[in-house]
């Protein structure tokens, strides 16, 4: 199971059920800003720290799906800034997968598994300083069918998530 994947499924379910000690020390949460909040997960390769959001609001509206967007620190592996997106279905090979925030667009360059992530680390830290000045972001994907979705996240709270996060795995 891809690291994002078991991610979610431990996010959505930590609050939902009570945990074995030995699944609950595998992730835990840092805090809650506004609508982002932080979480560490320790892996065999080493700690990982990520900040999460999940949409304000939807399009469609009636096709409620679990949608997140992620950025992860994983200092073993030299890796920060990671940006990652799920819509909550398996991405369209055809289509792309596009965040907009005002007049800045952020292409996702890879979609396998339900989530779609950046290739340029350039493209992620420049993201990064766009959501910190933001107040909304939306991402836009296709799913396997075709049809779009529109995913509004906000961005209060995102700087010191992120902040929080990045402090986490120094």
């Amino acid at each position: 199971m891809s690291i994002i994947k078991k991610i979610i499924l431990l996010s959505i379910f930590i609050p939902i059920i009570s945990v074995s000690n030995s699944f609950a020390e595998d992730l835990k949460r840092v805090g809650k800003f506004k609508d982002w909040e932080v979480m560490v997960m320790s892996e065999a390769s080493g700690k990982v720290c990520f900040a999460q959001s999940t949409p304000v609001l939807q399009a469609p509206k009636k096709n409620n799906r679990d949608a997140r967007l992620f950025i992860t620190f994983r200092p073993a592996e030299k890796i920060s800034n990671e940006i990652s997106a799920t819509a909550g279905y398996e991405f369209n090979k055809n289509n792309t997968v596009l965040a907009t925030s005002g007049n800045n667009k952020f292409k996702f360059d890879i979609k396998q598994q339900g989530f779609a992530w950046m290739t340029s680390n350039k493209k992620e830290n420049i993201m990064v300083k766009v959501m910190k000045k933001g107040s909304r972001i939306m991402l836009t994907g296709y799913n396997e069918k075709g049809s779009q979705t529109i995913d509004h996240y906000s961005l209060l709270g995102f700087t010191k998530a992120y902040n929080t996060a990045k402090k986490a795995c120094s």
